[in-house]
């Protein structure tokens, strides 16, 4: 396969680099692209030096299999065009596309089939909340429909990039020095605090990050479930943790559900730890592919209802890990792909 990387030079195009090395994904030859600040710059790939070349309108895409992008909304919308008018395919990280009609938007263990039907050339990258949210969603639903879902999420500084996971370091130490924190990549100290406040306020008061949650899981699920968020940042460096509570038509055993999580692919329980009860958390979490699941129980207020709580690592599955998924999804599934 031919690849490029869109955006190498970020934390998740850095992530990019190590998951396709990871995947042992198959490359023959691979381009980075970037602003014209990281133009020149180099990166090392499987004992290779590659280049980084400055993303203009002018950049010649032809002979490019998989493009994967992860450069902001706006750099997307911008060089969509550019990327895909030699018949490249681009698996797009940012938010640009995810809601339009004619972009699949794909976690391949909930609805791989979508990448097949892709007129524009684009495939969408979910937000990382959604994208581990609906991995435990999807053996549950299999069980019974699910009609409602409430999540609180507990995101790490890494879902604001490298240089809020900087700044979140640079807090803590000031202020264990008892020197004033730095406060530039998040509107609050971030350090020994939670922020309740992710993305902008929309209109309804919930904020785009909160948004995203309800209105991607409809589209990837193919559903009409309803979910209600609340995103919350945390002074945790890396992996988002959740708190879901899911209410389905029929009741569901704790045990029949932890059977289906138990086959479910992309899905570790995590309920025992040398005898004694445990769960995910972030700091065990960071780094792996899987999503991780425990504290699975029925819901007190709801005989229908069932609550569990997840963790997965926002740069691996969350972004970069998920896009080469999609990727490996058609190298196996996609007759154009397929070898």
């Amino acid at each position: 396969m031919n690849i490029a990387i869109v955006g190498a030079s970020g934390a998740v195009g850095q992530e990019f680099l190590r998951v396709l090395d990871e995947q042992n994904f198959p490359i023959d030859n691979m381009r980075l692209f970037g602003s014209k600040r990281s133009a020149g710059q180099t990166r090392t790939f499987r004992g290779k030096e590659y280049v980084i070349e400055e993303l203009t309108a002018d950049s010649d895409f032809s002979g490019v299999d998989i493009a994967f992008t992860s450069a902001g909304a706006g750099t997307s919308k911008q060089y969509a065009d550019v990327i895909t008018r030699h018949g490249t395919l681009m698996i797009d990280n940012s938010s640009a596309f995810r809601m339009d009609q004619d972009v699949p938007l794909v976690v391949p263990e909930v609805n791989g089939a979508d990448a097949l039907n892709r007129p524009r050339n684009i495939i969408g990258n979910p937000n990382c909340t959604t994208i581990q949210m609906v991995v435990a969603l999807k053996p549950l639903d299999d069980l019974s429909h699910i009609k409602r879902v409430r999540v609180a999420t507990y995101q790490a500084a890494s879902g604001a990039g490298a240089t809020a996971m900087e700044e979140l370091k640079i807090q803590t130490a000031q202020l264990s020095r008892g020197e004033e924190p730095t406060i530039e990549k998040f509107k609050y100290q971030l350090a020994f605090n939670v922020i309740p406040h992710i993305d902008v306020f929309t209109d309804n008061d919930y904020t785009k990050e909160e948004m995203k949650m309800f209105n991607e899981t409809r589209k990837i699920m193919h559903s009409d479930i309803k979910v209600s968020a609340t995103c919350v940042r945390v002074p945790v460096l890396r992996a988002h943790s959740e708190a879901i509570w899911a209410e389905t038509e029929r009741p569901v055993s704790v045990e029949e559900l932890r059977e289906a999580f138990a086959k479910a692919p992309g899905l570790i329980i995590a309920e025992e730890k040398n005898g004694e009860k445990f769960y995910p958390m972030p700091l065990d979490i960071a780094g792996k592919d899987p999503v991780y699941v425990g504290r699975i129980r029925k819901d007190l207020c709801d005989d229908c209802g069932l609550s569990f709580w997840i963790v997965g690592d926002q740069i691996k599955k969350g972004a970069a890990l998920n896009a080469v998924q999609i990727a490996q999804w058609l190298l196996e599934n996609d007759p154009k792909f397929k070898k």
